[in-house]
């Protein structure tokens, strides 16, 4: 996965972001939505520059559709 930072969104919820060039939040560092938290790079041996995305509860993955719909 590269450079990857993880969000803990409270209620057992995570979120993944990883191949990133660089990382702009320190382990610990409060973030609000809107916030720049990385750079899309190729870390990680991708070829090309590429994020991957996962959402996380507890250690099963969950579908992110309910919370990238639009609004």
């Amino acid at each position: 996965m590269g450079l990857m930072i993880v969000l803990d969104h409270g209620g057992g919820y995570l979120s993944l972001y990883g191949h990133n060039d660089q990382l702009f939040r320190k382990v610990g560092e409060a973030v609000a939505a809107g916030d720049v938290i990385g750079s899309v790079g190729d870390s990680g041996g991708n070829d090309q520059a590429a994020l991957y995305f996962e959402v996380r509860r507890g250690r099963q993955p969950v579908n992110p559709e309910i919370w990238l719909q639009r609004r």
